[in-house]
């Protein structure tokens, strides 16, 4: 790999976890890198709504292809590794982007454990699979990007939405984020000699259901955008870093 080049996303492979909602940043994420040249596998638990969504993005003339992936089953992700092995034999990003379970106004004292043990199944763990089991094909790639789609809740620093700056507020997301935000770091550590970069991207408060624009969401495609360059940097950019617009956050 020659680590001051800028690579081309012409006829490179990226793989889209979480893409289940029209309005949704997965959904805008496979449209983004598509339109940068990507072949986009576009997955979502429900195989009828990525094909929905992959439908429409090729009906834009782009080349987005629809899979069934639940990145809490190990064999729904065993299924995808195989047939990407298969053919063509290598990924070129991984975007792991499936998240839920804002439990907005709990507190960790009172909090269902069994919510925030979903919580971590999803946000941190559902993240952790997929990177184990797609590395190998990643190795393959010229130009491999791994992108944890993090958040400011999961923040140590951030005043508005950290970690310590509400006495309450999204527990069981906030603690999931803040262990995605390690594992992204412990990540880009080992895998950084196999030339991964790997980095966490928070896309901000995004207008992902309706109504939310009222409370000052930013556009979904300036969320997405944040990610994809995630997707993008070159060769000797960043890894194991936490940004949102391409500029550093507060761990």
């Amino acid at each position: 790999m020659n680590p001051n080049s800028n690579p081309s996303p012409s006829g490179r492979l990226a793989l889209v976890t979480g893409a289940s909602r029209e309005t949704g940043l997965g959904r805008e994420i496979a449209r983004q890198l598509a339109q940068s040249g990507f072949r986009v596998l576009l997955t979502a638990r429900r195989l009828e709504a990525a094909e929905e969504h992959a439908h429409a993005l090729r009906g834009e003339g782009l080349d987005v292809i629809a899979r069934a992936l639940d990145v809490t089953d190990d064999t729904s992700i065993a299924e995808l590794r195989d047939e990407v092995a298969a053919s063509p034999g290598r990924l070129d990003v991984l975007i792991n982007n499936a998240g839920s379970y804002y439990d907005a106004g709990a507190e960790a004292i009172s909090s269902d454990l069994g919510y925030a043990h979903e919580a971590l199944e999803l946000n941190l763990f559902g993240a952790w699979r997929m990177t184990q089991a797609f590395a190998p094909m990643l190795e393959k790639s010229e130009h491999p990007r791994i992108v944890n789609v993090g958040s400011a809740a999961g923040s140590f620093g951030d005043p508005v939405l950290g970690l310590d700056a509400h006495p309450q507020g999204v527990p069981s997301y906030a603690i999931s984020k803040a262990a995605l935000h390690a594992l992204t770091i412990k990540l880009a550590r080992e895998l950084k000699p196999r030339g991964i970069l790997v980095n966490v991207i928070c896309p901000g408060f995004v207008a992902s259901h309706p109504g939310l624009e009222k409370f000052g969401a930013r556009p979904v495609p300036d969320g997405a955008r944040c990610i994809v360059w995630g997707a993008l940097i070159p060769d000797d950019g960043p890894t194991g870093g936490f940004y949102r617009d391409g500029a550093p956050l507060p761990w």
